[in-house]
């Protein structure tokens, strides 16, 4: 299965704060449905021109309180228009209200913690883990390792440890009470000397020089993140895994040990890390270091600055001190559903073309609608749903210094990320709004309950490409590898137009599939149609249909088979999938 290289840059469109629930089912319409223009966060199952999250519940009381705002007015609509199949916000389960109990945090060879566990366990919070730096091809290869090494002097006849040099540089920066941009160039060319005339810094430059005057904080700033990388040998003392293709694994580690992470980042020391090629050591793992973000000077890359410099501001001033994990699961054959002959039938589902994943879906399992290489174009200059949701929540990014690309069977869940910024817009016209609260409630772990999966769609260079049992079947799998539980009581999932922008993914395969996909793990689903009206109401009458019928996943599936057949069969014209749902769920049925 080819793969996919770029990240997904989806439609414009709109989404209201309210949600209005189900509404009864009527006449399906036969046509495709379309997308109106639409406002969404990060998490919208569109994407948006004004989108904005300043409005956003911001505690878990806030959230049950809008919940059930909510879930008043959809009683109210459904007592009008009649009863629907279709479930109120309110009935969908949340992390929340989840029963299961953690227990003590704990390693094992799948699941590395970098904080001291029985310090931890018992009250003492989040310390260092001792151990040793392993400068190994299943490790990531850190700054500080005395392995690190690079030659210098005129001639480059002599070796240093590279650390030896970001040291001195970061101490330098460090003592400073002011710094400017061209410091920290200077600083940071010292020990990447290959990429001197190379690398611009025109957009870190420009974001000094437009802030104005008596709000530039950035000269105090940067020799505080200075400071904050060289803490690196004290704050992580154990090698870092990566998280490689074929194995589940879990990272779990303080926000603290993640901010020092991104401070190196930022400082670009990260050994074997600039080179992408395809000889290149990390050839199969996304970019850590900030260099893409410094150049180029763009509207975009003003606004993520902003973004990761409020970031950086805030976790110096006030250490956060919780804890994060990131896993990545990885199906085995033994996994896999037999579509074919699956008994299970339709989910919980909620439908509103209202609302946003972020900000009504709090507390459920949110889509992140991914790039194979984890957080996409975040680092350059992509502005779609993934790196919004990169750059408000930016703890994320440090999934990128550990993950491989996603393989087809492969997804990332991230537990307790914090968000950090509130923001409007989206692409061109995003653009940081200042400060998040964040008032979520945390777990056993001092993890925040907000709980992300990246998936990632395949890209249709034809849409037509799409309507074959090959790619269905990897769409299939790659939904229920992030929408699997691995415990009781897991929480619904939120979710929307996956793969459906510049990917070319059909609205209603894609609602479908995710539907199937949710039956067979056996979890609600939220479905946030970004205020497309049609695909709304098309799904929530198909849906009626389907419970209705007491269909089954298997059905399901061989109506996708006899509709892909149907679709080639065609020629140029279109079949709409809700309407063939319709006419061949039961060779009687009359709607």
């Amino acid at each position: 299965m080819k793969e996919l290289l770029q990240p997904e840059i989806m439609h414009e469109g709109k989404a209201s704060s309210v949600q209005t629930g189900c509404s009864s089912p009527g006449p399906l319409s036969s046509g495709p449905s379309t997308s109106a223009p639409s406002t969404s966060g990060p998490f919208t199952s569109g994407h948006s021109s004004s989108a904005t999250s300043s409005h956003a519940p911001s505690s878990s009381q806030d959230v049950i309180s809008v919940r059930q705002a909510q879930g008043d007015t959809a009683a109210r609509k459904n007592r009008e228009d009649g009863p629907s199949s279709c479930f109120l916000l309110n009935d969908m389960k949340t992390l929340s209200q989840g029963g299961n109990k953690l227990g003590s945090l704990d390693f094992s060879k799948t699941h590395t913690v970098l904080v001291d566990v029985a310090v931890f366990n018992c009250g003492g919070g989040p310390m260092p883990q001792d151990g040793r730096d392993l400068w190994h091809s299943d490790f990531v290869k850190m700054p500080c390792s005395p392995s690190s090494t690079m030659k210098t002097g005129a001639v480059k006849q002599s070796t240093k440890i590279r650390w030896e040099v970001i040291s001195k540089q970061l101490s330098s920066l460090a003592k400073k009470t002011t710094a400017s941009v061209n410091d920290l160039e200077e600083a940071i060319i010292k020990y990447n000397p290959k990429y001197k005339g190379q690398w611009s810094f025109d957009a870190l430059s420009s974001l000094v020089t437009v802030v104005p005057k008596e709000d530039n904080y950035l000269p105090q700033l940067f020799p505080k993140i200075a400071a904050l990388a060289l803490r690196l040998p004290v704050l992580v003392k154990k090698a870092i895994p990566l998280l490689k293709r074929g194995h589940t694994a879990a990272i779990t580690l303080s926000q603290t040990q993640i901010a020092c992470l991104l401070a190196n980042a930022f400082f670009c020391t990260y050994p074997h890390r600039n080179a992408s090629g395809p000889k290149a050591e990390y050839h199969n793992y996304p970019s850590i270091n900030f260099t893409s973000l410094f150049g180029n000077w763009s509207s975009r890359k003003k606004e993520k600055l902003r973004a990761i410099m409020h970031y950086f501001q805030t976790v110096i001033a006030n250490e956060p001190k919780g804890l994060v994990t990131f896993q990545k699961r990885c199906l085995r054959d033994t996994d896999l559903p037999k579509w074919g002959s699956s008994n299970d039938k339709m989910p919980r589902l909620h439908v509103t073309s209202h609302g946003t994943i972020e900000t009504e879906g709090t507390g459920m399992l949110q889509v992140d609608f991914a790039s194979s290489w984890i957080g996409g174009g975040v680092l350059g200059s992509g502005l779609v749903q993934e790196e919004i949701l990169f750059v408000i929540n930016p703890e994320l990014i440090v999934s990128r210094l550990f993950t491989e690309k996603l393989a087809d069977n492969e997804c990332l869940v991230i537990t307790g990320s914090q968000q950090f910024s509130s923001y409007s817009g989206f692409g061109d016209s995003f653009e940081w709004m200042g400060p998040h609260e964040e008032r979520l409630g945390r777990d056993e772990w001092g993890r925040l309950k907000r709980q992300i999966v990246a998936i990632d769609a395949l890209n249709f260079k034809h849409k037509r490409d799409q309507y074959n049992m090959i790619t269905v079947t990897r769409e299939l799998l790659k939904a229920y590898c992030g929408f699997k539980g691995h415990r009781q009581h897991e929480p619904d999932i939120a979710t929307g137009n996956w793969g459906c922008g510049a990917f070319n993914g059909d609205k209603q395969l894609k609602a479908v599939i995710q539907l199937m996909a949710a039956a067979q793990a056996k979890r609600g689903l939220a479905f946030f149609t970004f205020e497309d009206e049609n695909l709304k109401q098309g799904l929530q009458q198909t849906y009626h249909l389907l419970v209705r019928e007491g269909t089954t996943v298997e059905k399901l599936y061989r109506l996708l088979e006899d509709y892909c057949a149907a679709q080639t069969a065609s020629c140029d014209s279109h079949v709409d999938l809700f309407e063939f749902i319709r006419i061949n769920i039961t060779p009687s049925s009359q709607l």
